[in-house]
């Protein structure tokens, strides 16, 4: 069976390196709720940091499917690249040493720079307003403050979207800043864009599949129609729904 790599065509040239390249551990990092490990690929002379995740490493969730997470954030990745908002790290689905995992790659981000940081910045406003309208069509169950880095560029990145796709409502999220405010009419067109590349049989829906549940990918679409529908960002209601920690 081929990758999702190899049958959806990727704008980024570090995909060959992350799906092909040799893997070679560095070490654990510690403070992940899964095993994670810093690794350098390698293949010809090129080399990149990544962070592997193996499927068997998974912490068992009560309502999360074992063994999903890696490639939930594989699909976040792809769904991403579909509305060319470049959100998230490129990520693949591979083997690895201890098993088949995701591989993404590793961001050097600004210490003690995340959302709540740069909320009230200008320069990631309109980042920040696509980051929240990923979040809400994903269904995203854990966007910490810290899941968003800023790398020595200046880039805004979103890490650990394992949590996502989810059939049932399971958003928690710390990105309410834009409640009540209407979608600017950039994102409403990227999202109108994405409405029909989702369509059944498509390239991207055909990724889609390999890597979460049919039911899951039809809630994806309501979802999507339902924000395009309501034209702004909602409110998030009298019980705020956030992550622990929040950071």
């Amino acid at each position: 069976m081929k990758s999702a790599e190899d049958r959806f065509p990727a704008s980024d040239p570090i995909l060959p390196l992350l799906a092909h390249g040799t893997i070679e551990i560095q070490g654990r990092i510690p403070w992940s709720s899964n095993i994670t490990f810093l690794v350098n690929v390698q293949v010809e002379g090129s080399s990149a940091l990544a962070v592997y995740k193996p499927q068997r490493g998974e912490r068992p969730l009560w309502d999360f499917p074992t063994g999903t997470l890696g490639k939930r954030e594989v699909a976040a990745y792809w769904l991403c690249e579909a509305l060319k908002w470049g959100l998230i790290p490129p990520t693949v689905w591979r083997q690895g040493p201890y098993g088949p995992g995701s591989v993404q790659l590793f961001v050097e981000a600004q210490e003690g720079v995340h959302f709540f940081t740069i909320e009230d910045d200008p320069a990631y406003h309109r980042d920040l307003q696509r980051l929240a309208a990923f979040d809400l069509i994903t269904n995203n169950a854990d966007r910490k403050s810290g899941h968003c880095l800023i790398d020595r560029q200046g880039h805004l990145w979103a890490i650990d979207n394992a949590l996502t796709f989810h059939a049932e409502p399971k958003l928690r999220t710390v990105i309410w800043t834009f409640a009540g405010q209407p979608l600017p009419a950039e994102i409403m067109a990227d999202l109108n864009a994405l409405a029909e590349q989702l369509s059944p049989g498509s390239s991207l829906s055909r990724t889609l599949q390999r890597l979460v549940s049919q039911d899951e990918l039809m809630a994806l679409r309501r979802r999507l129609s339902w924000l395009i529908e309501l034209g702004h960002f909602p409110d998030p209601g009298p019980y705020y729904p956030v992550p622990w920690p929040l950071v």
